[in-house]
């Protein structure tokens, strides 16, 4: 964390702090986020944080009443922040298209100095400072080596450290996947330390569902799970007239292609949900199957290399045969 010192040095210059995150915010980008801002509040700065769309219900218990203004439902509010900010900090994304195309405009067009912590692969140069590695599990895990390595980790408490062990857990799948790391494990020590409290960060997000939830994701395995056992492909997806039938809220299907993954002889799974617009995807992989090539290539995505998203035009049934006709090519 070599750009440690700079980016304090930003921090203590700067009067309008905004963070910002991606598009469909998830755990490691609500986590981070958070952590950040009450880090940097720590230090005596006021900062907003402004995200593209609203944070998922499921992950409002981390946000502990502290608001986070999104560009869908606070427009003109978002928008001028942005112009008036003179430090941003781009936080979990590797381009300002992330944000979405207006979001992303206005990043773009902003004056201020930017800040890029993020771990994902073939960032572009809209930064003024990058924090760009791709081999770390999460944008979380980035943002409590900056604390560490800026001389700051008296600052560290529960408060700060919640959402980061929350970012930490949901992008790693609960420390499963192969970008965890002995410093992974290190600086989860170091937050426990400091007060964190992770029992209670696994029940607030991971037991405490719907019924509703709980009945669409039955029904969606139950019905809606195609198996491939001659490539080790699993298939999920869900249309708009079942998600509105089980009172679907965001977040709800969060992690669900993580269970098509983990079917015995599955080396690769794909849930696509129908949207107003798109059919968003979402590929997860394990083993030597890579899914970031894929999503980018054929379906106007990208990502990690075993964990990746897309969007399709095409209709739900068009999208599903597309994705079979190239995984010959991939798995």
């Amino acid at each position: 964390m070599r750009e440690a010192s700079k980016i304090i040095e930003l921090i203590s210059e700067s009067t309008n702090i905004v963070v910002t995150s991606h598009k469909s915010p998830d755990g490691d980008s609500v986590g981070s986020s958070l952590g950040l801002a009450r880090f940097i509040q720590s230090l005596g700065k006021e900062v907003v944080i402004c995200h593209p769309d609203p944070c998922p219900e499921f992950l409002n218990w981390v946000k502990n009443g502290e608001e986070i203004l999104d560009f869908e439902n606070h427009t003109e509010h978002v928008t001028g922040l942005l112009a008036n900010a003179d430090l941003i900090f781009c936080l979990d994304y590797n381009g300002a298209g992330r944000l979405g195309a207006e979001m992303g405009d206005l990043l773009e067009a902003a004056t201020a100095k930017k800040v890029m912590i993020d771990h994902h692969m073939d960032p572009d140069d809209f930064v003024d400072v990058a924090v760009s590695e791709p081999e770390v599990c999460s944008t979380a895990q980035l943002v409590t080596e900056f604390i560490v390595a800026s001389g700051n980790s008296d600052k560290m408490n529960n408060s700060i450290g919640a959402p980061l062990y929350l970012g930490l857990v949901t992008d790693t799948g609960s420390f499963r996947y192969p970008s965890v790391s002995s410093r992974t494990h290190e600086l989860v020590a170091f937050l426990l330390k400091s007060g964190v409290q992770h029992w209670l960060v696994h029940e607030n997000t991971f037991d405490d569902n719907r019924l509703e939830k709980l009945r669409l994701r039955s029904y969606i395995i139950a019905e809606r799970l195609e198996v491939l056992e001659e490539v080790g492909v699993a298939i999920i997806s869900v249309t708009r007239e079942e998600l509105e039938r089980f009172k679907y809220i965001k977040g709800d299907t969060e992690g669900l292609v993580n269970v098509a993954l983990s079917i015995e002889g599955i080396k690769a799974a794909a849930f696509f949900a129908e949207g107003e617009e798109v059919i968003k995807i979402s590929f997860r992989s394990k083993g030597d199957c890579y899914v970031n090539e894929l999503a980018a290539n054929h379906f106007e995505g990208g990502g990690h290399k075993y964990a990746a998203g897309g969007v399709s035009r095409a209709s739900l049934k068009e999208t599903i045969e597309a994705f079979k006709s190239v995984i010959p090519t991939y798995f």
